[in-house]
């Protein structure tokens, strides 16, 4: 409820439909109902009096967020901007309807999953080593291989255009789950890297199928608002991977716990199997019975144009992004002294104002475009990420964490893999992409794996694979088109058009 002493002039700015956080309808008597919005149900009632020359109005809000659990954090937020009649900062720039904002959350709640999962090899691996007595060569070779489950994550993908995304996806993340598990019986590196092998392959799947699905709900003004959420996410449950490490100083197989964290996570997959709809372009494009409906010459050209761009631009990025992150850990245990518990301090407090970095991709690829944004973050985050592997104490911290907010800024770079393709190519175009960024994650891994044995110094080694992100930014810069509020039918014209545009 707000209480407004207003003149004629204000007294009809409330009379009037909002067109801010929500859309509304004029229902009569001064109430006013839902036409868009993040809601199930949506209302606005006034009640005027007379206070001498002015009017005494109370306004009156009843509506309840179409944001399944992620409400919580969204509450106050969203009580703040109705009160204030205002479409605040952290809203995205199309607004979402409840379906759109339905499913996003829904999605979200996955990537939540598919981030802690992401995540626990790279946090444990030095631990498990220590444990099986092996050195940085053989945990590099074990990481390597653990990318092989991108065959895993083909084949998820591959059937997710032939048979729809909302079962494969939640069925890859309750195996991936399962099979995460299964780590903390390991009696060896072998076993660890097999069974995260599977593990990884279904998070990938898992991944790239979340980014299909988001931008095929999405209204073209808010896909790269929607990656910067799920992005987001992902990093939430990377940090609760983060959280739970201090285990790992218990004792020697104390790592092994956080193996088993996920499993809690069951129950809410099959909750939210329950609301997530099948996505709406699937839908409208489902493959028939019949024989596979083909490109035209010019449209099968154009995305194995596009498709040959993102595959070398995930390739040089991962090339570096994957040692400088998955080394990390041996890095400050072995080169600066530090324990479990220094590492989850380290990695929290460096990392965790990436989200700054995040949501600010995610809008700025929206209202100013992808690829400014995405080039700034590949040569910004790799300068100050090397840096960090030079430095120790307050500058290194300092380093890393100018690194990551900047690196942050090529979530923007993310949206283009769903957008470029069409629906019945959509993700398996998705999966050769991430397939490429596994085989430069793979090279990149073995690589300053080899030389930190041999140099034993992490910056020469992460200064080398560096080039890759610099040339990746000038690909960018020079051969990616601009999509931003681009309709996925206008970039995919072979497209069927939705019955209802999603914005």
């Amino acid at each position: 409820m707000v209480e407004h002493l207003v003149d004629d002039a204000g007294l009809a700015e409330l009379r009037t439909r909002r067109d801010d956080l929500v859309g509304e309808i004029d229902l009569g008597d001064d109430t006013f109902g839902l036409a868009e919005g993040p809601f199930e149900h949506y209302e606005r009632t006034l009640e005027v009096q007379p206070d001498g020359a002015d009017h005494r109005v109370t306004e009156r809000f009843s509506y309840a967020m179409a944001m399944p659990v992620w409400w919580i954090a969204f509450w106050w937020p969203m009580r703040h901007g109705l009160r204030h009649r205002s479409n605040p900062w952290w809203a995205p720039p199309d607004r979402l309807d409840a379906r759109a904002a339905r499913v996003l959350s829904l999605l979200a709640l996955i990537q939540v999953v598919d981030g802690y999962l992401g995540t626990v090899i790279t946090q444990t691996i030095t631990f498990a080593a220590d444990e099986f007595d092996r050195g940085d060569a053989a945990q590099g070779l074990t990481l390597a291989l653990v990318r092989l489950g991108i065959v895993v994550a083909l084949a998820v993908v591959a059937l997710a255009d032939r048979r729809g995304r909302r079962n494969l996806l939640v069925g890859a993340a309750a195996i991936a789950v399962v099979t995460t598990a299964l780590g903390a019986a390991s009696p060896g590196l072998w076993f660890l890297g097999g069974t995260q092998m599977v593990a990884r392959g279904l998070t990938m799947g898992m991944g790239i199928l979340i980014g299909v699905f988001a931008a095929e709900e999405l209204p073209r003004g808010s896909r790269g608002y929607g990656v910067s959420i799920l992005a987001l996410a992902a990093a939430f449950g990377a940090g609760m991977a983060v959280w739970v490490l201090p285990v790992a100083d218990l004792s020697e197989r104390g790592w092994r716990i956080v193996y088993l964290v996920p499993l809690l996570a069951l129950p809410g997959l099959v909750a939210v199997a329950r609301r997530l709809p099948e996505s709406r372009r699937f839908s409208a494009n489902r493959p028939t019975a019949g024989p596979a409906r083909l490109l035209r010459p010019a449209s099968r050209s154009a995305e194995h144009h596009r498709l040959l761009l993102l595959a070398a631009t995930a390739f040089l990025l991962l090339v570096f992004a994957a040692p400088a992150s998955q080394f990390q850990n041996d890095f400050l245990k072995d080169h600066r002294g530090y324990s479990a518990s220094g590492i989850a301090l380290f990695t929290l407090f460096t990392s965790t104002p990436a989200g700054i970095g995040i949501f600010a991709a995610g809008r700025l690829a929206d209202t100013r475009g992808r690829r400014g944004v995405g080039a700034a973050g590949l040569v910004g985050g790799t300068v100050f990420i090397v840096a960090s592997y030079y430095l120790s104490g307050g500058l290194m911290w300092a380093g890393h964490l100018v690194g990551v907010i900047l690196g942050a800024l090529t979530v923007a770079l993310g949206v283009y893999g769903p957008e470029l393709f069409s629906t019945t190519h959509r993700a398996r175009a998705n999966g050769i992409i991430v397939t490429l960024g596994v085989l430069g994650s793979a090279t990149g891994l073995i690589l300053v794996g080899i030389i930190v044995d041999r140099l034993d110094n992490y910056g020469h080694a992460l200064a080398i694979v560096g080039i890759g992100p610099m040339l990746a930014a000038a690909l960018v810069m020079a051969r990616f088109p601009e999509t931003a509020r681009v309709e996925l039918e206008a970039l995919n014209p072979d497209d069927v058009p939705l019955a209802e545009p999603p914005d």
